[in-house]
């Protein structure tokens, strides 16, 4: 069961997902579940965020609830009636703007409307207030090649509320943009939601971001992975607008890391770290981090005096929280740190590796993964069990393609090829897509 806080804003129910499952099928046709029973209700009067990490379904979840797809199992209602099709109450904002580009701002401003079958005059009047007020006035005429990116996202919003949806749905929209310019958007987006005249009633954000959710959201619902299931529920009373220095905001940010890593808790004062997995590839995938990466990570961390508070690491290092999570993930998968909370700490044979030599460094981060990472672990042994030695990757995206998407499988691969060639557990020969087990003199 999800952790639970305080209950949802009282508005009336305008969406309602209900043990909502969806699976796809793979290229050898046996089931992919991306989505397991997910429950909630998105109410007049909330912003509401999806968070989680890649391959919790974040994504797929927002396309059924505006009809784009249908689930497996379980029903998406809008006001009380179930959805069969484009969800009528919702309008998208999509992070890749998906703007056309044969059409002016205005032109795509008023697609929803002509589907709909407005007046063109009406749809005149109605795209022009909509780009005014999201501050693109005077670029009516303009063709999105014209725009920056920032621009063209706002082209996006106007599109979506135009059409003045009961709820509008967001698939990280400000993750696309620079840094400056997403904050910008996103302090005006809030400062429109503030006003009276919002011509919607709920928001739904799907982000992989915490600090995001955190300044945005009134409700935060936490997603697992693989498959996507509802881990927490988080009310967020942070008074607007919010302070992301604030002793609160960090206590929130830190406390939705840790439930987002599996350690609600502190243990202790030197948390133990878990013992080695007999885990499928499937049920625990690498974390996408090359061993650069978590060398890097790790030696600013022993540094630091071995610990530190990761969103304070992260904030050192000029990123946000969200992106340390894959090395953090990579780092504890293969024991050379723990987290425990939100503070990342660097264990014995961490400090070991990060202050080795080059070929120790080698040989404990060989001896860690074959242990530790089970499509590292199963390469090697299959590579073992033929005669040359040599099997042609196809095997592996195959029998990947049972539990990921073609994309996530071929993540896994490249992630599980960066860290055999450094432990030299394997090679591999990008002429043949052949991995090869390390021959005698060579």
């Amino acid at each position: 069961m999800p952790e639970s806080e305080s209950p949802p804003a009282d508005g009336a129910v305008i969406v309602e997902v209900a043990n909502v499952h969806k699976r796809f099928t793979s290229p050898d046709g046996s089931a992919l579940t991306v989505l397991d029973g997910i429950n909630f209700a998105l109410r007049e009067g909330e912003i509401v965020a999806l968070l989680g990490k890649s391959g919790s379904g974040k994504s797929t979840l927002l396309r059924c609830i505006a009809g784009l797809i249908a689930p497996t199992e379980g029903t998406v209602s809008y006001r009380g009636a179930p959805v069969t099709g484009a969800n009528p109450g919702v309008a998208m904002v999509f992070q890749s703007f998906a703007l056309l580009p044969w059409l002016t701002v205005r032109a795509n401003v008023e697609m929803g409307l002509e589907a709909r079958g407005v007046s063109p005059e009406e749809r005149r009047v109605r795209a022009e207030k909509a780009i005014d007020r999201i501050g693109l006035d005077g670029f009516e005429s303009a063709y999105p090649k014209e725009l920056s990116g920032g621009m063209r996202q706002r082209v996006g919003f106007a599109r979506a509320l135009v059409v003045e949806p009961d709820a509008l749905l967001m698939d990280e929209p400000f993750s696309a943009l620079d840094v400056l310019t997403a904050e910008n958007l996103r302090g005006e987006l809030l400062s429109l939601w503030a006003g009276r005249d919002f011509p919607t009633k709920a928001i739904l954000l799907v982000t992989h971001n915490i600090e995001e959710a955190v300044l945005m959201a009134d409700r935060i619902l936490v997603l697992t992975s693989n498959p996507g299931r509802l881990r927490a529920a988080i009310a967020n009373d942070l008074p607007r607008p919010r302070d992301r220095r604030s002793p609160d905001f960090e206590g929130l940010v830190d406390r939705i890391y840790a439930i987002m890593t599996g350690h609600p808790e502190p243990v202790g004062d030197a948390p133990a770290l878990s013992e080695p997995t007999g885990a499928s590839p499937t049920e625990l995938p690498l974390p996408h981090a090359s061993v650069g990466g978590l060398a890097g990570l790790l030696e600013i961390l022993n540094s630091r005096g071995g610990r530190d508070d990761l969103p304070q690491l992260a904030e050192l290092l000029s990123f946000e929280v969200d992106d340390l999570l894959p090395l953090t993930d990579a780092a504890e998968l293969l024991g050379f740190a723990d987290i425990a909370n939100a503070d990342l700490q660097l264990s014995p044979v961490g400090k070991e590796w990060v202050e080795a030599d080059i070929l120790t460094s080698k040989e404990l981060f060989a001896a860690r993964a074959r242990q530790r990472a089970p499509l590292v672990r199963s390469i090697v042994t299959a590579l073992e069990n033929t005669k040359d030695g040599t099997l042609n990757e196809r095997f592996f995206l195959d029998l990947l393609g049972r539990g990921f998407t073609e994309e996530a499988a071929r993540a896994q691969l490249d992630t599980a090829i960066n860290w055999g060639r450094y432990g030299e557990l394997f090679e591999y020969d990008a002429d043949d897509a052949e991995l090869v087990l390390p021959r005698p003199g060579r």
